[in-house]
């Protein structure tokens, strides 16, 4: 599933290459991925929109319109914006549930082989009311160690779970909360309201760190994320833990261990690093 790191990429590609394009038509081939909006009514409402920017806020990309609407998108398992000038190929196409053609003849697809991922259409205090209970954004710089530990504090479930909770922290998903963990040596399964200020200092450290790294090399395609241009991105081959169950801990060497029974995700730990 795309967390910050893959929906920042995304967002990025959409505000640089699509910023001040005209939305000629809409073509809806799969319904089913619409919210807050009909077929139909996107349709007229999107024809000829220019696009004003592209931007992110927690696992959505947003794309603002001159008409006053917002295209917000949730890519969820295998959801995808991608960009064709021509060169996309017949494979991607199949899979491509909405279609918008620009003025200068390139194609906006939204692709999703399973589509679980949504489009919405919204107007701006919708969309206020929409994304109105998601938790701070962690690479603002309003995100403290002490805005942490107000998110941490009372709460029994385990810290994992709690990072992973879009309400208390945006964007963090499995990966990087798996990352994080590891990096600042937290047992997974602790309880959040019991992790200790210099520990969460370090955490705090960790997920900036871990989201700002991956963003660099433009995500982590462990699957099927793909960036606006169908490129994979580079972060993959950098997890310490994430996908390496029963491989060495590259801190002290010990086999790390897989397991589901913290949040009913897959969680990797090192049992000796992680206290």
């Amino acid at each position: 599933m795309p967390e910050l790191p893959e929906v920042e990429t995304i967002a990025r590609d959409v505000d640089a290459e699509l910023r001040g394009a005209t939305v000629r038509e809409a073509r809806v081939r799969r319904p089913d991925v619409l919210r807050e909006v009909t077929a139909a009514a996107l349709r007229r409402r999107i024809a000829g929109a220019r696009i004003l920017r592209g931007w992110r806020r927690a696992k959505f990309i947003i794309v603002d319109l001159s008409t006053d609407d917002r295209l917000v998108v949730q890519p969820r398992f295998t959801g995808a914006i991608l960009i064709d000038d021509g060169r996309l190929s017949d494979a991607e196409r199949q899979y491509s549930t909405l279609a918008l053609q620009l003025d200068d003849g390139r194609t906006v697809h939204y692709r999703d082989v399973r589509r679980l991922g949504t489009v919405a259409l919204m107007r701006p205090d919708r969309f206020a009311q929409y994304i109105g209970r998601l938790g701070p954004e962690p690479l603002e710089a309003s995100f403290t160690p002490a805005a942490l530990a107000g998110r941490l504090a009372g709460s029994r479930q385990s810290v994992k779970k709690v990072l992973m909770d879009q309400t208390r922290l945006a964007g963090v998903g499995n990966i990087y909360a798996n990352e994080a963990l590891w990096r600042a040596g937290i047992d997974p399964s602790a309880s959040a309201r019991r992790i200790d200020p210099l520990r969460i200092a370090a955490l705090h450290r960790a997920i900036v760190d871990v989201l700002t790294e991956s963003i660099a090399v433009r995500g982590t395609s462990a699957r099927d994320y793909r960036d606006a241009f169908g490129e994979r991105g580079d972060f993959a081959s950098r997890l310490d833990v994430y996908g390496r169950a029963g491989r060495p801990c590259r801190r002290c060497g010990a086999r790390l261990v897989g397991t589901h029974a913290i949040d009913g995700r897959s969680t990797v730990l090192c049992a000796h690093c992680q206290r």
